[in-house]
């Protein structure tokens, strides 16, 4: 890689950095770790779509404020898959719940509470598969 494309590509991290951060960041610190941990903690960040600074930083002031740093890459996807599951089971609780109340209240079955019925199991085997999903995350 030239010269002249490290230094853009090293500008977009920092302006992307700025952007995600809301802030930009003037004081340095600097650590020293071997090539295996410097490969494990590169490997960390980009699964978390990060520099490798960038991630130490996240990290390191979550330990320091002993908090929980913000959800990881994939954990950051099932929660967004999660959000979504959610509007559905609402969407299909209701509608399951209207075509309950018109067997309840008629003695027959509409026509549309088997799809709804079964319509909830599959978002239900969906939402059980998000928790194995993010339960294989969690130490």
């Amino acid at each position: 890689m030239s010269e002249q494309a490290q230094d853009g590509a090293s500008a977009e991290r920092q302006r992307r950095r700025r952007r995600q951060q809301g802030r930009s960041r003037c004081c340095r610190v600097a650590i020293s770790v071997d090539p295996a941990e410097h490969a494990e903690l590169a490997q960390a960040a980009r699964s978390e779509e990060l520099t490798v600074s960038a991630f130490v930083a996240e990290k390191a002031l979550a330990a320091a404020r002993r908090t929980v740093p913000p959800a990881a890459g994939p954990l950051r996807d099932t929660l967004a898959e999660l959000i979504r599951a959610t509007v559905h089971v609402q969407k299909v609780g209701t509608n399951l719940n209207q075509a309950v109340a018109t067997l309840n209240a008629t003695g027959q079955a509409p026509s549309n509470l088997i799809h709804y019925a079964r319509y909830a199991s599959t978002v239900i085997g969906r939402l059980d598969q998000m928790a194995a999903r993010i339960s294989r995350h969690l130490p």
